[in-house]
């Protein structure tokens, strides 16, 4: 990619999150500055309860920082309202997450087409079926989230992301719910579909090994973010 076609698609500038609960304050992040450019793979690791996932969820402009700001997609989010982030979000913003969550009262396709016809994605149902043909699942459109392992659920999930064709991806513990070789296999389908379509993918793991894969490894502890070698 050359260096005039890279772009930050997201972007924290001093970023603080502090939370108020029955024994007193609680600082989760504190002064962060990060940036995420475009086709770039960034794996942030460090202990459960270290802020890796509300990270995530103030750059993808899903939470509010107690101090800060955040840019998505070269949009201020503190400009923004619910709406406005979510009109933000649509189209440009994928989610993987550690439990899936897909609808299970749909088929696989019906939860891959039901987003993009919401948002009025043209030929939805066209995006739908290459969605589900890039992650090898087309023989499985008809089935429930119940019929499928958790490695086809997954890549029902990560089809769902990256049907809209999104300039960046989070995914949060994307192969915490997997065994080991399904888990290497999802990290392949992500890093090739980053590969593919030049989106950003920004991954909160436990797997340091998972993390080896990607362009950028940062550790968060007490609510700070570090370059890792």
């Amino acid at each position: 990619m050359s260096a005039q076609s890279v772009q930050t698609v997201s972007k924290a500038m001093a970023l603080g999150k502090h939370v108020n609960g029955p024994t007193g304050g609680l600082t989760i992040l504190s002064g962060l500055d990060l940036e995420i450019h475009s086709g770039e793979a960034v794996a942030i690791l460090g202990a459960s309860g270290s802020g890796k996932s509300t990270l995530l969820g103030l750059l993808a402009g899903l939470d509010d920082p107690t101090a800060g700001e955040v840019w998505l997609c070269g949009q201020r989010v503190g400009d923004l309202d619910e709406d406005g982030r979510a009109e933000l979000r649509s189209g440009r913003v994928g989610f993987v997450f550690q439990n899936f969550q897909l609808l299970q009262t749909l088929t696989a396709r019906e939860n891959i087409l039901l987003p993009l016809e919401l948002t009025g994605t043209p030929k939805a149902a066209k995006r739908a079926d290459e969605a589900l043909e890039r992650v090898g699942l087309s023989a499985r459109a008809g089935h429930y989230p119940k019929q499928l392992s958790g490695g086809e659920q997954q890549r029902v999930a990560i089809a769902r992301a990256y049907a809209p064709r999104p300039s960046v991806l989070f995914a949060d513990e994307p192969t915490g719910n997997l065994d080991q070789t399904t888990g290497e296999h999802i990290i392949d389908l992500l890093l090739e579909l980053r590969q593919d379509t030049g989106a950003a993918l920004v991954m909160v793991t436990h797997d340091a090994r998972l993390a080896e894969r990607c362009d950028r490894r940062l550790h968060m502890d007490n609510g700070e973010l570090e370059q890792m070698a």
